[in-house]
């Protein structure tokens, strides 16, 4: 049967069972993602019709609360996932796919993490203005530049290594935020996005500076360039499906990473940096399949290397306090043969951490939080 892709939700829960409803935001970029996973699985599976079901999440139809107001309580669990999920528990969709780094690391207990697909780059990248002399770094941005993100771990890991920098929070797809960035008037001096972000939609070209712990000192977020498929629990026609298109190598690092985090309880608005990558064959490789580093562009080397089993897991992470005063590094190296040993060793990182002081700096990050949202709850019943 020849393979059919839509863009809206399936009115009602398919009777077909040759019939794979994918779920995914509605942004270029989601799509964009949405489109690979298909292909992915049409071609190990061409007998089979796929349809992709694009709704507008809860986060992306706020534009201009930050997200650090925006993640309160529950409402952080379901904030990119929370419809889509509801979909999937009811039958309308088959499989969800998510950023990893917006998939929340306790799921709802009849959904389960189908599969991680192989990383694109999991790095940083710094765009700057056009305005500024080509070749513009962090460290050779003009005094009291400011930085549009509305990430807090961005901005927090900024803040400590360079104290100068001024901020500005910046919400929407990567067309808008380019486009505030290459504005006449625009406030912004550079801008940060994901790499695996610009690559997928063809737009690495725009990147000035990549950015990791020897380049610039930013650490990534947890789970940032994969992809993760959501599924039912109980559905083992889909579990036997994705085992063909998972990457081994890519959930084992990105299943430290979120081990690491589902300990520490933080979230997406939570200053928690990580960086895997993979020691033991020809140099370092990130924590993508196949193995491979990057050159100075951005680009990908490939190399051969011993079998998975036999290198080594490097997990580099830090907790930095909003302000960027106050932060806890580690970094620990460790063979992994299994998602669960990597699960452990992430576990393992996040005890040392909160020996060390991270839990100090995430109460009092989450403490001001709830004060903020209180303030800004008391400001709306005054000025309604």
């Amino acid at each position: 049967m020849a393979s059919a892709t839509q863009s809206e939700p399936a009115p009602h829960p398919s009777t077909d069972t040759n019939v794979v409803n994918i779920g995914t935001r509605r942004s270029t970029l989601a799509q964009v993602q949405a489109r690979a996973v298909e292909k992915a699985l049409r071609d190990a599976f061409p007998d089979r019709t796929y349809n992709i079901c694009a709704i507008l999440a809860q986060g992306d139809k706020d534009k201009i609360t930050p997200l650090q107001q925006l993640s309160q309580g529950d409402n952080a669990k379901s904030l990119w996932t929370g419809e889509l999920e509801s979909m999937l528990e009811e039958g309308e969709l088959d499989i969800i796919v998510h950023c990893l780094k917006d998939m929340p690391t306790q799921l709802p207990d009849n959904l389960a993490l189908g599969a991680i697909l192989a990383r694109e780059d999991p790095r940083d990248a710094l765009i700057v203005s056009p305005r500024l002399p080509k070749g513009t770094h962090l460290n050779t941005l003009p005094k009291d530049a400011t930085i549009g993100t509305s990430s807090v771990r961005r901005a927090a890991q900024l803040r400590r290594l360079y104290p100068s920098l001024r901020f500005a929070d910046l919400r929407g797809n990567v067309g808008t935020r380019l486009a505030k960035l290459d504005a006449e008037d625009s406030p912004y001096s550079a801008i940060i996005l994901a790499a695996a972000g610009l690559k997928r939609l063809g737009m690495e070209d725009r990147i000035s500076q990549y950015l990791s712990s020897d380049n610039g000192g930013m650490l990534y977020a947890v789970g940032q360039g994969a992809l993760a498929i959501e599924i039912r629990k109980d559905d083992e026609t889909m579990k036997k499906m994705l085992q063909s298109i998972r990457c081994e190598r890519s959930s084992r690092a990105c299943s430290a990473e979120r081990a690491l985090l589902r300990y520490l309880e933080g979230g997406c608005s939570v200053p928690i940096g990580i960086e895997t990558s993979w020691r033991g064959g020809k140099g370092v490789a990130t924590g993508v399949e196949p193995a491979r580093d990057y050159d100075k562009d951005g680009q990908a080397i490939e190399e051969a290397g011993p079998h998975l089993d036999d290198q080594e897991l490097v997990l580099k992470t830090i907790v930095v306090s909003v302000d960027g005063k106050d932060s806890v590094e580690y970094e620990s190296v460790r063979k992994v043969r299994s998602v669960e040993e990597a699960e452990t060793m992430g576990r393992d990182i996040a005890k040392i951490l909160i020996e060390r002081g991270a839990d100090k700096i995430l109460e009092k990050i989450h403490t001001e939080k709830q004060w903020a949202a209180k303030k800004q709850l008391e400001a709306g019943i005054a000025n309604p």
